[in-house]
């Protein structure tokens, strides 16, 4: 069991660094949430609207002030939206909390449910798809790559690098080779699409639906500054909507294309520049999913790393059943039979696009 993992332990920790901060909250009763991702433990202060978010990692191997300051300036840029939770305050790293903490509103709400809510997925991201983009010396400390594309080529390009050790069947590297040479050959083009902010995790089980039935993302930890396609394919493909148990669903292709259609509407004008871009993000969405399936199957094994500091996928910093349930997510998006479902619908989609 990793140090975060201890509920127990993490509540002393937590409530020492809230008393160390004199927050108002220091006396509440602490109560831990389901251990969900691979990257927070979140543990409720119960009575004040409020939850921690106690970083296990840097997904984005940054250190653990960095990491706070990013994902801090994720949930400030997203606000705007209406469809993220507010911030409320930093606790920054300390002897107790190696890697801080985030204080944030805990949204009142349920699970999505698919195909239903992918309306309101969609309204909601078109709510930060439509923000205006910061002066180009603000962009920071979030991505904000010239040229996102290529960025996002070298970055799937880093997570391939554990291709050969994931013990892959030779159709599947096949399949995905070819995809990595297709996208290769798309960066060569001029041509790009507008940038807009973007959570780039915005799969559905990060999704929590109000009572009024609008959707919040509540995870947000890799916005960037990049295209809106990223964040479409992120919600609707086969390895986003089955990832989660609560949201799990296989969407037809009517349901994608609607789902398409529905931020069109909300995004305004934007919206048919970034038509032709659907098909092509998509494709490299699914690349990046695939490659860090790669790459989570090989690092997983290792020890933790000792430190606060940067990106660490061991599977010591996460319960056992949640383990569990990645490592199965990742075999099963690895198979031969998913990859070719999923590369075997891209044509298909395109076409449904072009309808």
């Amino acid at each position: 069991m990793s140090m975060n993992s201890d509920p127990k332990a993490l509540h002393e920790r937590l409530r020492q660094t809230l008393r160390a901060a004199g927050h108002a909250a220091a006396q509440a009763p602490l109560e831990s949430l389901p251990d969900k991702g691979l990257a927070h433990d979140h543990v409720r202060l119960v009575g004040t609207g409020l939850l921690a978010r106690v970083p296990k990692q840097s997904q984005m191997d940054l250190g653990a002030a960095d990491n706070l300051a990013y994902q801090r300036a994720c949930f400030e840029r997203a606000a705007a939206s209406g469809h993220t939770p507010r911030l409320h305050g930093t606790l920054p790293p300390s002897a107790a909390l190696p890697r801080g903490a985030l204080l944030v509103e805990e949204i009142a709400g349920r699970p999505a449910r698919l195909p239903q809510d992918l309306g309101a997925i969609a309204q909601a991201m078109a709510g930060w798809h439509r923000l205006p983009l910061p002066a180009p010396d603000r962009l920071g400390p979030l991505l904000h790559a010239g040229d996102p594309l290529t960025a996002l080529l070298q970055e799937i390009g880093q997570q391939a690098t554990h291709l050969p050790a994931a013990g892959l069947a030779p159709e599947v590297l096949r399949r995905i080779e070819a995809g990595l040479a297709g996208l290769r050959k798309r960066c060569e083009r001029a041509d790009r699409p507008a940038r807009t902010l973007i959570a780039f995790d915005g799969h559905p089980g990060n999704f929590l639906v109000r009572a009024d039935g609008s959707a919040v993302l509540v995870d947000l930890e890799k916005c960037r500054y990049a295209y809106p396609g990223l964040d479409l394919a992120h919600a609707t493909l086969y390895t986003s909507t089955t990832w989660d148990v609560a949201t799990h669903a296989v969407l037809t292709e009517g349901e994608v294309l609607g789902f398409y259609a529905a931020w069109g509407r909300a995004a305004g004008p934007q919206a048919d520049a970034a038509m032709a871009w659907h098909g092509p993000l998509r494709r490299a969405m699914w690349l990046w999913s695939v490659t860090w399936c790669a790459k989570w199957r090989v690092l997983a094994h290792r020890e933790r790393k000792a430190g606060a500091d940067g990106e660490d996928w061991s599977a010591e910093r996460s319960e056992a059943a949640l383990v569990a349930h990645v490592r199965d997510r990742v075999d099963h998006y690895l198979s031969l039979a998913v990859v070719q479902r999923v590369v075997d619908g891209f044509d298909s989609f395109e076409r449904g696009l072009r309808a």
